[in-house]
């Protein structure tokens, strides 16, 4: 008898149509979901998938979230769902590519006064002065 099958380790790749707000750099922006998981196959066909794990990439900066399992399954299940803030985790830093200029403001530009801090008017959420959108809940900072 000769029997041909293994485990092995693939991905899958998902389109979100919807902007996010990033909690790494702040900025709002698309991103990609990627669903990875092990599968058993026997005769090279896969029979059943285990450990599925679903991450988020953003487009703005590279940092890379790990998404709730059941938020990730609604995705692939192709319904849509909005994913919230409280839905991520931090695994993997952004590289950000944005730099800030050291040089001072050129004559006639106004440099504006950053707030140290700024509160969400709608999860009361705290963040840093330079975030444009909460990183909680994605709402515009005023």
């Amino acid at each position: 008898m000769f029997f041909i099958g293994g485990v092995g380790q693939g991905s899958k790749l998902f389109q979100y149509p919807k902007l996010l707000a990033c909690k790494f750099c702040g900025s709002q922006a698309g991103c990609q979901i990627v669903m990875t998981y092990y599968y058993f196959s026997f005769f090279f066909i896969p029979l059943f998938k285990w450990g599925k794990r679903f991450f988020v990439k953003m487009q703005c900066c590279d940092a890379v979230y790990e998404l709730a399992s059941e938020v990730g399954k609604a995705i692939a299940r192709g319904e849509g769902t909005d994913i919230r803030g409280e839905d991520l985790k931090l695994v993997q830093d952004g590289k950000q590519r944005f730099t800030i200029s050291s040089q001072p403001a050129q004559l006639g530009e106004r440099e504006e006064e950053l707030p140290k801090t700024r509160r969400c008017p709608v999860c009361k959420y705290e963040s840093p002065g330079e975030f444009r959108y909460c990183p909680n809940c994605g709402q515009r900072l005023r």
